[in-house]
């Protein structure tokens, strides 16, 4: 499923417009109107670091996707890893390695975090069958 990022951005059309009625959907539903895919990439726009892309540049199905930064301040690797449990849940990991200069790491390390947060919110919504 993670192999085509188009399918994260099918998740992201069901929500319909405006309240969903449910204030824990409706935070995920903003988390996810800050993140664009198509097949090989995706964005994230992170206050105060702007839009942040990654592009998939190695897929090892169904355990693995690895990311590169594509458009941002710094450059960085990104792993998905997805590690199953039993025959219907597994549990997944994200892994970030970053260059960050000393002097930049005050400013760059929240907003990161908060970033790679979403990612993880938004993956875990999604029905994985």
């Amino acid at each position: 499923m993670l192999n085509d990022l188009n399918n994260v951005q099918r998740l992201k059309d069901r929500f319909p417009e405006g309240s969903t009625g449910n204030a824990d959907m409706d935070k995920v539903k903003d988390k996810l109107q800050s993140l664009s895919f198509d097949h090989d990439s995706l964005s994230v726009s992170v206050d105060p670091v702007g839009q942040i892309s990654m592009r998939i540049i190695e897929r090892n199905e169904p355990k693995t996707i690895k990311f590169e930064s594509d458009n941002s301040p710094l450059s960085f690797n990104f792993w998905i890893q997805i590690l199953p449990v039993t025959e219907t849940s597994s549990k997944m990991k994200l892994t970030i390695d970053a260059d960050i200069p000393f002097f930049a790491k005050g400013m760059v390390s929240k907003p990161l975090q908060e970033g790679i947060e979403k990612i993880a919110d938004a993956l875990a919504m999604i029905p994985f069958e």
